[in-house]
């Protein structure tokens, strides 16, 4: 049998089928990472964006969410090649947005601010790759129990408000706090789950296997 007659061998699965992009992360925090894995994503590189968050004058919370996020993965893509995925999430009280409180004291403000009332938390996702920026944003609407002065005590203790949007984890003994929740709780934690996955599905990034 020459060469020429000897049957064609089927490629492998990873030989017809383009590997997927991989992913950067264009965020420091523990918990959008964790929240990926959950979905079985795990970015080839962790990169945080440093940029300006303060919000800009009379700028509406939705937008402002989308800036933060796009101007973080437009500034990582001047630094790296590849799929670049940020996130930037804002606890709003009627139009204030509270970012990370700056110590203590604004964190106790916050929750006071919070206390007994209904709030929106707003999550913006972006992701950027060859040059397209896909964006979702989600927003989940949570009522606080009323709070006690020892309760926001005790919380402020705990130190688990810094670096918190609105000063507080809802993932952690905040969790507490929260007696009414419309919308995702992943969106508050940091990353909407599903909304996310579908961005990252659309560029080929899906669940990986061992």
């Amino acid at each position: 049998m020459t060469a020429r007659d000897m049957p064609a061998t089927p490629a492998s699965a990873s030989e017809s089928q383009p590997s997927a992009p991989e992913l950067i992360l264009g965020s420091a925090s523990p918990r959008r990472l964790e929240l990926l894995a959950q979905i079985g994503i795990v970015p080839a590189r962790i990169l945080p964006a440093e940029i300006d968050e303060a919000p800009r004058r009379q700028e509406d919370p939705r937008d402002y969410v989308r800036r933060i996020a796009r101007e973080k993965a437009e500034v990582l893509a001047r630094q790296a090649d590849g799929p670049i995925l940020c996130a930037d999430t804002a606890v709003v009280a009627g139009r204030r947005i509270l970012g990370k409180p700056a110590d203590a004291a604004e964190a106790r403000q916050f929750l006071q601010l919070l206390s007994g009332r209904r709030h929106r938390v707003l999550t913006a996702v972006a992701l950027l790759h060859d040059g397209r920026l896909r964006e979702r944003l989600v927003a989940t609407t949570l009522r606080f129990r009323p709070l006690t002065a020892a309760q926001i005590d005790a919380y402020l203790d705990s130190g688990e408000w810094r670096g918190k949007a609105g000063g507080y984890a809802i993932q952690g003994r905040a969790g507490a706090f929260a007696i009414w929740l419309q919308g995702s709780y992943s969106a508050v934690v940091g990353l909407p789950l599903a909304e996310t996955a579908a961005l990252l599905a659309a560029i080929g990034i899906r669940e990986q296997t061992p």
